[in-house]
């Protein structure tokens, strides 16, 4: 589905570069400024630092006069509006609204518009809209900045288009083989005997435990050779 993010009458250049990266870390990139405070807001020095890298966003972006020509192509507009209103558009938590926009199967072209941070959406704006999305927030401190809402609503709406996969920050850990494992439990053997803790006449199950828990833990190839170290600081030690 088609996605655009509106920022309404924003005042604070910063909030524009947030807008961008928290945008391009989900994988969207149509941005529209509706009468911003600065008309060369895509420009300043704050937008760009905040951006963070996002300067793609910030290139293809467009500032627009009115609202009409930020919703051209449209067909479903979602308000951000945390105040709760007499009138207007059912509101509804992200979550729940994306997964049920999903779910209908209907193509959307999805707006997602945001006021401006000192005053929201103006009641106007918010009637032409579907649906006033409403972020879940402590009832006594709902207070979120702009940046920090477009990155959840963004965050919301990406998962419900399926998302993206995580990826393993490290390798996944290769077991050591059964030889490795077999050889470093017959070392650990002569050291407990050296140090009295095994006694080769009475063993009980010992060793048979430690091979089960040793198998539990599936030591890599390093780990055997810290072991054996071990095995050998025991042994020197009692020898001194």
């Amino acid at each position: 589905m088609r996605t655009r993010f509106i920022l309404i009458q924003t005042s604070h250049a910063g909030n524009v570069g947030a807008a961008a990266r928290a945008m391009r870390t989900m994988g969207f990139d149509d941005l529209v400024l509706v009468a911003p405070r600065w008309p060369n807001v895509l420009r300043r020095e704050e937008t760009v630092q905040r951006a963070s890298g996002a300067l793609d966003v910030l290139e293809k972006a467009r500032i627009v006069d009115t609202l009409d020509e930020a919703l051209d192509g449209l067909t479903h507009l979602c308000a951000t509006a945390m105040v709760p209103r007499d009138f207007g558009p059912p509101t509804r938590a992200p979550r729940p609204h994306f997964e049920s926009l999903v779910a209908a199967g209907t193509p959307q072209h999805v707006g997602l518009l945001f006021g401006s941070e000192r005053f929201g959406m103006r009641n106007e704006d918010v009637y032409r809209c579907h649906v006033a999305l409403s972020i879940p927030t402590d009832p006594d401190f709902g207070s979120l900045n702009l940046g920090a809402a477009i990155q959840l609503i963004a965050y919301e709406w990406r998962q419900a288009l399926g998302g993206f996969a995580v990826k393993d920050a490290t390798p996944v850990p290769q077991a050591a083989d059964a030889a490795a494992l077999a050889g470093m439990l017959a070392h650990w053997e002569r050291s407990l005997v050296e140090i009295g803790f095994l006694d080769p006449a009475a063993p009980k199950k010992l060793m048979p435990r430690l091979t089960q828990l040793f198998n539990r833990a599936q030591p890599t190839p390093e780990e055997i050779h810290i072991l054996r170290g071990i095995a050998k600081a025991m042994a020197d030690t009692r020898r001194r």
